[in-house]
């Protein structure tokens, strides 16, 4: 090399040298070289160098450096670190702020936590899910510095995002008191221009609170930016291209983080599963809000973003399901061909009735008389049974979804604990039952207490009903009487709200009914309580908390079984064909003493139910031949069979399967429902008698008409929807 081909880089060195001594001079000079060459003359004259990006970002970089004088030295990165952990639990608080709100009337289930709660049970519970809302914001704070690479900059921008998620959630809870799910995502993008007119009352103070507080913050930015001499430029390289490299080489570690942990939160036994579950993340997917103050809001909405439904059955193609799709097809036709009626030819009416089963049925445990001496009467008369329920305390949504569906809780995925909140948001098709009806106006639900638990008012539109009433606008339900010091309306009042509607209207219609007058707490709401309860065991009695809680839901029970003996009369006297079913979701999760003993565990999942017409309908008194045992997924089939009604493929599948397997559920134990995952072990399966059936020993019609059930559910909830433009749903109607 030449010494002529040295000297800039001998000019760069001194050049170094003298902004280290007069930064701003030597930036005025690196501005002239810069413009008119190293020789004075222009750069692309005299065989001057001609300047390139590194040149503009060297310069920008000694720009930067110039404003750092001696008096105004650069914050040290351990104060950086400092000040990142304090903006980042600012932040946490601010998103946890959003959703402290609560609501009368699920204050007995889900109790309000305020914004100090999340950390104080660090210390008071060892719960520290505050924590791992600290890392996974904190990963997020990183990526935006990173990208930024100005701290003072990147702090008030993201904690101006915290501030306006927060606004936004505070409104969502006091309106519809449910927090931002994933499913809000596609509003945003659609609806931006309506997000305006939900403003609650009050909101000009809230927002007018949050712009006050972040111009505050943003000025402290402002001013620390002016104490530290680097104005938060983290990396100071003045080559520009190791300065960007080494910010995306780092960039690289919490976005790798971000993105595996929500690939995997969701999934049952996965790292990041396991890892949220110990640093205290309990789901509760019942309330999101209750989920987002107990979990914070970002953990309890990262972790529904990518559930885990099923794993892909093998032979998944569209030409497997166009066989399937035939051959249920010719199955509907060979049953049609002996059917007359058509299930839209009635009003039905779904009832779930919250909690309902048989306190005489529980093992060990003996009540001074009966409890639902007018539904036992009505049983013997009509198609009716014991049902398998998944829950037992708890999962009401769930029994609803298989009712609704006619799928199976038994074929998803472990993860995939709460189908209305992790896969009916993101669904693309999703058939239910109500359906068959046509239009929207022919499907109306009734549920006496929030529309956002479980996400029903939003699933509801979803599914095709016109109508959701709850206690809550705009559909706000008729009747609201409680009985007594219950907390809850009564089966009376919520039977009467359905009454009007259905005997106003001479179409045949779908109404679901979902009670809420026997949910928990069971803490002696009734007046005359006459129900005694006791052990059979006189050496192992109950205890008082246990005895008073059997003795309550005792009494609600009866309630229960008047108020609907009373509704199924007044249906009767209609001149339009209705048909009832008529199912308990699960037993109560009040039966310690029997729950302690494992083998009682199917005793304490069955429930009862009946399907009853009235006398206007052509299937009164009608009682079908297996009906011994069931589940909520055959209810719809066995609806069709009970009233002659000719059937869908789907429908005619829904036969077979129940003439082999008369219920099936996911493993069952005898804990209130969890929602961090199902439980393990196999799922329960039990023939027309009900026995236990165990898969090993299923004949090859069985094994096919599971595998055909899998492959049917995947494709709804899962897959590519190749069913959708088959029939494959089409019920016929009149």
């Amino acid at each position: 090399m030449t010494e002529n081909a040295k000297m800039p880089d001998t000019g760069n060195e001194m050049s170094v040298r003298d902004e280290e001594l007069n930064p701003t001079t030597s930036h005025a000079q690196d501005q002239d070289a810069f413009l008119n060459g190293p020789n004075g003359q222009d750069g692309e004259q005299g065989g001057a160098r001609v300047a390139t990006s590194d040149d503009v970002a060297q310069r920008a970089d000694a720009s930067d450096d110039a404003e750092e004088t001696p008096k105004r030295k650069g914050f040290p990165l351990w104060l950086y670190a400092l000040l990142f952990v304090i903006f980042d639990a600012a932040m946490v608080m601010v998103l946890q702020w959003g959703v402290t709100q609560s609501s009368t009337r699920v204050e007995l289930s889900s109790p309000l936590l305020g914004v100090w709660g999340i950390v104080s049970k660090m210390w008071g519970e060892q719960n520290y899910v505050f924590l791992l809302n600290l890392l996974l914001l904190g990963a997020i704070y990183a990526v935006v510095i990173l990208l930024f690479n100005r701290f003072w900059l990147a702090t008030p921008v993201l904690m101006a995002i915290a501030i306006v998620i927060a606004v936004i959630e505070r409104f969502k809870i006091q309106i519809r008191y449910e927090a931002i799910l994933p499913s809000d995502l596609n509003f945003l993008g659609s609806n931006t221009g309506e997000i305006l007119s939900f403003s609650p009352t009050g909101a000009f103070w809230v927002i007018s609170g949050s712009i006050v507080s972040f111009t505050a913050f943003a000025v402290l930015c402002i001013v620390l930016s002016h104490m530290d001499g680097r104005h938060g430029r983290i990396f100071r390289f003045r080559n520009a291209g190791l300065s960007i490299s080494l910010r995306l080489i780092l960039l690289a570690i919490p976005c790798l983080f971000l993105t595996l942990y929500v690939n995997q939160v969701a999934t049952v036994d996965s790292w990041a599963n396991t890892f949220s579950k110990r640093m205290g993340d309990i789901p509760s997917m019942w309330d999101s809000v209750y989920d987002a103050q107990r979990n914070g809001p970002l953990v309890s909405f990262l972790r529904q973003l990518n559930p885990k439904v099923m794993e892909e059955p093998d032979g998944y193609s569209q030409e497997t399901m166009d066989e399937i799709a035939a051959r249920y097809a010719s199955d509907a036709d060979s049953i049609n061909a002996e059917r007359n009626a058509y299930l839209n030819d009635n009003t039905v009416v779904f009832v779930l009735s919250e909690s309902f089963s048989d306190p005489a049925r529980v093992p060990g445990l003996q009540v001074n008389k009966d409890a639902m001496p007018n539904i036992r009467e009505i049983k013997s008369e009509t198609t009716s049974g014991l049902m398998l329920s998944s829950g037992y305390g708890g999962g009401t949504a769930n029994l609803e979804y298989m009712g609704l569906t006619g799928l199976s809780m038994a074929n998803f995925d472990a993860s995939l604990t709460s189908p209305y909140q992790q896969l009916v948001p993101s669904e693309h098709w999703t058939p239910t039952i109500n359906q068959m009806w046509g239009a929207p106006s022919n499907s109306i639900a009734f549920h006496p207490y929030e529309p956002s638990m479980y996400s029903r008012a939003t699933n509801y539109k979803k599914f095709g009903f016109s109508h959701f009433y709850t206690l809550q606008a705009p559909d706000v339900i008729a009747y609201q009487d409680k009985i007594d010091n219950s907390p809850y309306v009564s089966d009376e009042s919520t039977y009467e709200s359905a009454l009007e509607t259905i005997s106003s209207n001479d179409d045949n219609q779908f109404i679901q009914i979902i009670t809420m007058q026997n949910h928990m707490p069971y803490n002696s709401w009734y007046a005359n309580n006459d129900f005694t309860a006791h052990s059979v065991d006189p050496a192992a009695p109950l205890d008082d908390g246990e005895r008073v809680s059997i003795e309550t839901y005792a009494k609600g029970v009866s309630l229960t079984d008047d108020a609907t003996q009373a509704f199924l009369d007044e249906l009767d006297s209609l001149d339009k064909p209705v048909t009832v079913v008529f199912y308990g979701d699960h037993l109560p999760g009040i039966y310690s003493s029997a729950g302690a003993n494992a083998d009682n565990s199917l005793a304490l999942h069955l429930t009862d139910y009946f399907i009853w017409s009235n006398t206007a309908s052509a299937s009164r008194g009608t009682k079908n031949d297996d009906s011994a045992y069931s589940s909520p997924n055959f209810f719809v089939a066995q609806t069709a069979e009970h009233m002659n009604a000719k059937v869908s493929p789907y429908l005619a599948f829904l036969t077979e399967l129940h003439e082999k397997i008369a219920a099936l559920e996911p493993p069952v134990v005898n804990n209130i429902q969890g929602w961090d995952r199902i439980p393990e072990g196999q799922s329960v399966y039990l023939d027309n008698e009900g026995r236990p059936m165990s898969e090993e020993d299923f004949d090859e019609e069985t094994e096919d008409l599971m595998r055909d059930y899998r492959l049917i559910q995947y494709d709804i909830t899962a897959g590519k929807n190749y069913l959708k433009d088959t029939g494959f749903m089409t019920t016929p109607s009149r």
